[in-house]
């Protein structure tokens, strides 16, 4: 290992400001959601003890943020059973057969599994698959079949990123195709405005979202209000379709038709998407506000507007099947509406691109992705955040996905694969909670868990029909992220562990250090990946410059498996004589770091550090390839180039730019 001493304030090395795993980790399927993170603070999973006023406040809040992917689903989904990829006859069979399917499928995946179930295990408050599978790991790690959940949940987060892709893409493309409906001479400009309004969209992302935030509650109750509406109306002038409640004509369509129910499936599922929202924003809500609002005003919203669209088929047949959700609305009141659906898609797309930024931020901090510049776009909440990569990524991808597919029935091909296969991981996980958290009765475990993988696995099976059509595209992304998650994690274990054995003992070195070396004033700071041994750079400031700071502080950033850890329980400090000390400071996966604040409250060794007389000495590795045991050599390679463009462990860290050393090493792997 040979020594490369430069100062630089650029290409930090991996420090352990994440957990170093013993395995794979990740997200899982956590869509639709950082946008509740954007206006939420550390003290928001608390609400149980708000009155009435508070709990109303906060069910109109989610339902502008939890509810925008689930509330635009009828802008397509209905519209898709019967003139996408799958046609079905307009019939009284396979109408009523598709709103029965539609309302169980609400019933068991919403209300049952995430509403019911899901929502009651959270990690301190906290909800949204990365914090379950945080939760449950230790449960796992001993297990044979741990690394097998672990890798599912590497690649639900792949999934996630997909979903995150398709959903502003097929919302915005959805409502802005109703301008075919109220002005059919103007449809030639559906895909220069789509594109625009993304453009926009995602050009106003590094400004923060709490201004925006504000109007999302009153935006999406007036269209939810709309929805129930005029689906009423419609469903008034044929008041049968009630009958399709009942769960014989879902068994009907099934029995007297069982191939195009079975394929059908793969768009009654985009009735459900965005339901793993419910769970991922429960710590910014709370489970009684989501959960009342989704019972009380969403669900009837949703149901009136399907069943309405089914009592317009029954009346005009084919000629309202181009878009039966704007065909529901009169004339005059049809282009109004296209702005409304418009706007709601907006938010649907807000909350899904602000939940990349947060999912990405807590993936960072568990080690499952590099370190990359993140903004905070507000003083007063930590979770406001704008990640510039992320963004720009998402919005060529959206962009690439609506100029290939061009209609938004192309891409729900696409859509149904990502939501599928996420949602059955979810049943992975919760039978993992179920059996080792919970500890419930096996016959109501395992009766709960056929259904849900019942229910789930027809969903994903039919969607997987959809593969040539589109499905591989979230298939692909997924395939490219999961190489890359993967890789990363698992350099960074084998980087840990060459530089593990390269460690001295740090008894030894003091013994042998502080009598041969000059001491000069000040502190010196070393970041250090592990808690034991001579960190890199303390090792080659040494040799090369032949000095000590009278107080030298081994700091080690430690990332637990919970959102927030206790400020007062931060710090863990161990002296080691002679001036040396050894601090542990601890944080939550979703606590921001900020090693100078954290610093400044420190009082246990000495004078109260100052800035001014404080040096951050960091170790940057530059990773050679080689041919020892650990990874192919194509992942050496590319685990060396996402380790050369990551963020600077300054920037991560917060530390004072003109306070900071870098010193270099080589590493083999």
């Amino acid at each position: 290992m040979g020594a490369v001493l430069g100062a630089r304030r650029h290409d930090g090395p991996i420090l352990d400001h994440l957990r170093a795993p013993a395995g794979l980790s990740a997200s899982v399927n956590i869509t639709a959601t950082g946008a509740a993170v954007a206006g939420a603070t550390p003290d928001a999973p608390h609400h149980h003890g708000h009155g009435e006023e508070g709990l109303i406040k906060l069910a109109i809040g989610a339902i502008g943020i939890v509810f925008g992917d689930i509330g635009t689903s009828p802008l397509y989904a209905f519209r898709e059973t019967f003139a996408g990829h799958h046609p079905l006859a307009l019939d009284n069979l396979h109408i009523m057969g598709v709103i029965s399917l539609m309302f169980w499928s609400m019933m068991i995946v919403v209300t049952l599994k995430y509403v019911t179930i899901i929502m009651r295990a959270d990690n301190k408050g906290e909800g949204g698959s990365l914090a379950l599978l945080a939760l449950v790991s230790g449960k796992t790690k001993t297990k044979r079949w741990g690394s097998g959940i672990v890798l599912l949940g590497v690649f639900a987060t792949a999934l996630f990123y997909g979903d995150s892709m398709i959903t502003p893409a097929v919302s915005v493309l959805s409502a802005v195709e109703g301008i075919a409906v109220a002005a059919p001479a103007a449809k030639g400009l559906i895909l220069p405005i789509a594109v625009g309004i993304l453009i926009f969209l995602f050009s106003i992302q590094s400004r923060g979202t709490s201004k925006v935030g504000a109007f999302f509650g009153p935006i999406m109750l007036l269209y939810f209000t709309t929805l129930a509406v005029l689906g009423f109306l419609s469903m008034m002038q044929n008041p049968e379709i009630l009958w399709a409640l009942s769960p014989y004509y879902a068994f009907q369509f099934f029995v007297v038709d069982p191939l195009a129910a079975f394929l059908a499936l793969g768009s009654v599922v985009l009735a459900v998407t965005g339901a793993e929202a419910l769970y991922a924003d429960m710590g910014h809500f709370g489970r009684k506000p989501i959960g009342g609002s989704w019972l009380v005003y969403v669900l009837p919203a949703l149901l009136l507007n399907y069943m309405g669209q089914g009592a317009l088929l029954f009346r005009e047949g084919r000629a309202a099947l181009e878009s039966p959700f704007y065909n529901l609305a009169p004339d005059a009141l049809q282009l109004p509406l296209v702005v409304l659906a418009t706007m709601a898609a907006v938010i649907a797309s807000q909350a899904v691109i602000s939940g990349a930024f947060s999912v990405t931020q807590q993936a960072i901090q568990l080690g499952f992705i590099p370190r990359l510049r993140i903004d905070h776009t507000s003083a007063r909440t930590a979770g406001q955040i704008y990640i510039p990569i992320i963004n720009w990524a998402l919005m060529i991808s959206v962009i690439l996905l609506v100029l290939f597919f061009q209609t938004s029935s192309n891409l729900t091909a696409a859509y149904g694969i990502a939501v599928t296969g996420a949602m059955f991981i979810d049943n992975c996980l919760l039978a993992v909670v179920l059996f080792r958290l919970w500890h419930w009765p096996r016959w109501l475990s395992i009766s709960l868990l056929a259904l849900f993988f019942i229910v789930d696995g027809a969903y994903l099976t039919a969607n997987l029909t959809k593969v040539p059509d589109g499905g591989w595209v979230p298939l692909l992304i997924g395939f490219v992220i999961f190489v890359a998650l993967t890789t990363w994690s698992k350099g960074r274990k084998l980087m840990i562990e060459r530089m593990r054995e390269a460690a001295m003992p740090m008894k030894i070195f003091i013994d042998s250090a502080v009598g041969s070396a000059t001491r000069v004033p000040g502190t010196a700071v070393f970041m250090t990946s592990t808690p034991d041994g001579v960190p890199h750079a303390l090792l080659h400031n040494l040799k090369h410059n032949k000095v000590l700071h009278e107080r030298v502080i081994l700091l080690t950033v430690k990332i637990a498996d919970q959102p927030y850890w206790p400020e007062e329980e931060r710090a863990k400090l161990e002296s080691l004589g002679d001036g040396f000390h050894r601090l542990i400071l601890r944080y939550g996966f979703m606590d921001e770091v900020n090693v100078p604040a954290a610093l400044k409250k420190v009082h246990q060794c000495g004078a109260e550090f100052r800035m001014i007389d404080t040096s951050f000495f960091l170790s940057r590795q530059t990773l050679l390839a080689s041919e020892r045991p650990g990874m192919a050599l194509w992942r050496e390679k590319l685990f060396a180039w996402m380790l050369r463009n990551a963020e600077s462990a300054m920037e991560f860290f917060r530390l004072p730019s003109n306070r900071v050393v870098e010193l270099g090493s080589q590493v083999e792997i």
